[in-house]
Parts: C-alpha cells; sequence; structure tokens
C-alpha cells in the first residue's frame, strides 16, 4: 500500500508519501516564512503560504515516486478534542479531498498531534506501541502536553491530557529567548547552535505540580540574565536546561502514577540534543529522529495506511 500524507501546521508545509511493504518514507517540507523580529504568523498568512506551497512540494514529491496513492491521510485538526480548531489545516484538508476524488481512493483524518506521534513512533523503530497504552510528550510552540495514549482504531489514538503547561509552551520559551538574541524565527536550531558553546552548567529552579508545569519564569529569568549581560551561549543553555529538567520532572510524575509504561517525545522541541540526552538515559525512552520531529506529514501517511489496512 502507497499512502499519501499531508500536514499544512501553522508553521511548515509538508507532504509523505509511505510504502507499506519497503517501509520506506519520503516527505518534502517547506517552513512558513515569518518577518524578521516577529515571534509568530497571523493564520490568514499561513493560510495564503500553504496555498502557495502545498502544490508544488506533491508535485516534487510525486516526480521522484511516480504512482497512484491507495489512501490519503491528512492532518483535520490541532489535537481530538471538542473545539480544536485552525485554519490553516483547511488547506492540507482541500487538497487531501481533491486527490482522493481524482483517483477514486479513500480519504482519512487525523489529528497534527496524532500524526506527530506516530512520527516518532516510525522513525523509531517502534511502531508496535501504537497498539498498546504509552505515555507521549508533544511539546512545540502551540503545544506542550505530557499525553496518555491508548489504541483506537476510529482515530489512532485515545489522546489523554495529563500533564500540560499552564502558560507558556516550549516552543514558545525557546523562541522568545531566541528573538530577544537576535535569531530568526523560528529560533530551535540556532539557540542550540549557541548553547552548545556554553561552557556553562545550570540547575535551574522549575514548577512542576502533579503532572503540568509552568514556562513563565523561563522567559523572566531570560530576561534578565540578558539585561544583566550574560552571553547568548550562557542564555541559550540556560533556556535548554529549563524546559530539559521540566519535562524530566514531568516524565517522573506520569511514571509514578501510571506505571513503567513506554515514553514516548515527540515535536519540534524534543528535538533538541541538550534535552535529548538529559532523558534518554533515564527512561524507557522513544525519541523521534530530527527530522521527523518538526511538523511533518510522515505520521499521517502512516496512519493512512494503518487505517487502510485496518478497512480491507
Amino acid at each position: 500500500m502507497l499512502t499519501l500524507g499531508i500536514d499544512t501546521s501553522n508553521y511548515t508545509t509538508s507532504c509523505a508519501l509511505y510504502d507499506s511493504e519497503s517501509g520506506e518514507v519520503v516527505q518534502k517540507k517547506l517552513l512558513l516564512p515569518v518577518r524578521e523580529g516577529e515571534k509568530g504568523l497571523r493564520q490568514s498568512d499561513a493560510v495564503f503560504h500553504h496555498t502557495a506551497r502545498l502544490w508544488p512540494l506533491v508535485e516534487e514529491l510525486f516526480a521522484e515516486k511516480r504512482a497512484e496513492p491507495d489512501a490519503i491521510g491528512v492532518s483535520e485538526r490541532p489535537r481530538d478534542a471538542e473545539g480544536s480548531y485552525m485554519p490553516c489545516f483547511l488547506v492540507g484538508v482541500n487538497a487531501a479531498r481533491c486527490v482522493a476524488a481524482a483517483v477514486g481512493k479513500p480519504v482519512y483524518g487525523f489529528s497534527h498531534q496524532a500524526g506527530h506521534i506516530m512520527a516518532a513512533l516510525y522513525s523509531a523503530g517502534r511502531t508496535e506501541l501504537a497498539e498498546e497504552k504509552f505515555i507521549a510528550f508533544h511539546v512545540s510552540g502551540g503545544t506542550t502536553e505530557m499525553l496518555l495514549v491508548t489504541p483506537n482504531d476510529e482515530r489512532a489514538f485515545d489522546i489523554e491530557i495529563i500533564g500540560e503547561t499552564l502558560d507558556l509552551n516550549g516552543g514558545q520559551a525557546v523562541d522568545r529567548a531566541g528573538v530577544m538574541l537576535g535569531l530568526a524565527f523560528p529560533c530551535g536550531k540556532e539557540l542550540e547552535k549557541l548553547a552548545l558553546k556554553s561552557e556553562k552548567t545550570f540547575n535551574p529552579k522549575i514548577f512542576v505540580k502533579d503532572g503540568s508545569c509552568s514556562l513563565s519564569g523561563l522567559e523572566n529569568q531570560c530576561n534578565s540574565m540578558f539585561k544583566k549581560g550574560e552571553s547568548p551561549e550562557d542564555i541559550s543553555r540556560f533556556c535548554l536546561e529549563f524546559i530539559g529538567k521540566t519535562v524530566e520532572k514531568m516524565t517522573e510524575h506520569a511514571l509514578e502514577k501510571y506505571g513503567n509504561l513506554p515514553v514516548v517525545y515527540a515535536g519540534g522541541v524534543m528535538s533538541n540534543s541538550i534535552i535529548r540526552s538529559r532523558i534518554e538515559s533515564r527512561f524507557n525512552a522513544v525519541f523521534a529522529k530530527p527530522e521527523f520531529s518538526c511538523d511533518n506529514a510522515a505520521g499521517t501517511a502512516v496512519l493512512a495506511a494503518m487505517k487502510g489496512a485496518a478497512n480491507g
């Protein structure tokens, strides 16, 4: 089975082809442009850029692999929750339904979050976890959640939030620190490069209660360090160590409450090497490879193959 996946998230246009026989994924994606000095993108601008960028990416994808898809998967909404909606996903949904109508094949809709989780399982070679209960983290610019995930034939997963940020998302904290330091948005990769040059070690004071966290203090402390003239390298390192320690403490809480389940880490923030090295040695951890951590359509393509196989 060959499945096409489409994901038009708030910051990335992406499409992917998954061959269930070979297990190969081919994906194409582009970040949406954000003006220098700005910390985000309006939905109207996101819709425009997705509309302009999706068809050239799909054209490029099929130029490499000339074959008709057996099914199409698409991210329809941010999360599997009532009221979860962003206009940017309509671009992908429209394209997926057009392709499905043209080739006479089924289209399956999933949440962006489910796609992130499946991309992590696929890239780590742990797709068997999709058939059992596990804990997942989705940490990005738009989401910072700790989740209890169980299989669901209808929509891939049942996802229960068991911990979340009470204010800033992890990706927001990274981007705000990066923009303050003069980095281009989104700032994750460049902030990591700076942090790796720091020779300091930090043990930040964090806030985690009942599995949920607060990250607004991180922004305040980074601003204070900046005003005191501390180096960009040390500010970057502090920022990432703060998030890493926060995720670590949230994980400890979940394992104490729900038992020694596998833990899957997904989302762009979790591709950071400093955060990953802090967590990976401690837990039964599953990390997405960096190219499958940030927004992508690969997980959606794999989910579509699973759904198609289940439907015969």
